[in-house]
């Protein structure tokens, strides 16, 4: 048993801290440098205090020096023969955000998959059914006359030429950087409206010419079908989130596309079509703008917290 030190008359002996008054967070200012503290008298082989003071302090400091350790890095000089850092836009590049993922892109993701699935009904089922859904699905005179918003939906779940058409990848890549900039919800307003105003904008022209009688009737009820109205406008409206450089050149390669088919005049009511679905997209700049804007700077990030030494 360890006797108290006497000096004069009277006793001194040090209060150890209660468990409920002492600080939990106290062993943080633990100085490894200090005198350990005497241990129990009659117990050999005790472990040094001075120890454990050591370890705590070094996990107290490992923390900092790990958080310390990358600034450092950043500010030693590259060794010689080392590969040299990327610069800073060429470390922002990630090549996997250009195609739709289910969580980044759901909308664009989802009618991929809507897609996928219709062409390979197309290709594989038997044709007279195939002919019977896309005669059912077709935007047409008689169609649209009949049940417009049906025909409407319908005519966009598949893709003219299959899965081989331009316009996949172009939906693909499009769509997925419209939407990671608007949002899934705008992206499918822009796309439906492009789709939607185009069909209509081409199919009263025939309706009108078979009454005026310088169609068949037989115009009525023609083949029309497909994503492109909706692709060409996202083509559009994704221009005037682009750099002026990129707007310009994305603009002039599928505006040159559009033109090359005009020219050709091999179906000229979907050329035009796609020609007007592109203006309605560019007639979308200054509403996206704003929204893509708010989406931009209206996010705060975080700040992190520092955590308390346990």
């Amino acid at each position: 048993m360890k006797w108290p030190v006497t000096s004069g008359a009277e006793t001194t002996t040090p209060a150890a801290p209660s468990a409920s008054t002492a600080d939990p967070y106290a062993v943080c200012a633990t100085d490894p440098g200090a005198a350990p503290a005497a241990g129990l008298d009659g117990i050999p082989r005790q472990r040094p205090l001075a120890v454990e003071s050591a370890h705590v302090a070094v996990a107290v400091r490992a923390p900092a020096v790990a958080e310390s350790a990358p600034a450092a890095s950043e500010r030693a000089p590259a060794a010689a023969g080392s590969a040299r850092p990327l610069p800073a836009p060429l470390r922002r590049v990630r090549p996997w955000r250009l195609f739709p993922t289910p969580t980044g892109t759901p909308f664009t993701f989802g009618y991929a998959v809507v897609l996928a699935v219709t062409s390979l009904i197309a290709e594989y089922a038997d044709p007279d059914l195939v002919d019977r859904v896309l005669q059912a699905s077709s935007t047409d005179v008689a169609h649209l006359a009949q049940s417009p918003v049906r025909v409407l939906v319908a005519s966009a779940l598949w893709i003219a030429g299959g899965l081989t058409s331009a316009y996949v990848i172009a939906f693909l890549l499009v769509l997925t950087a419209l939407e990671r900039r608007i949002g899934g919800w705008r992206t499918a307003g822009v796309f439906l409206l492009g789709h939607g105003l185009a069909t209509l904008a081409t199919e009263m022209p025939v309706g009108l010419s078979v009454l005026a009688g310088h169609l068949p009737e037989s115009s009525l009820h023609r083949y029309d079908y497909g994503i492109s109205f909706g692709v060409a406008t996202s083509v559009g409206a994704l221009a005037g989130l682009l750099r002026p450089w990129l707007r310009w050149t994305v603009l002039a390669v599928f505006g040159w596309m559009v033109l090359g088919d005009l020219i050709a005049f091999t179906d000229p009511m979907t050329n035009w079509g796609h020609t007007m679905a592109l203006a309605i997209g560019m007639a979308t700049w200054p509403l996206l703008r704003r929204v893509s804007s708010r989406t931009t700077t209206g996010t705060r990030e975080t700040p992190r917290t520092a955590r308390a030494c346990p």
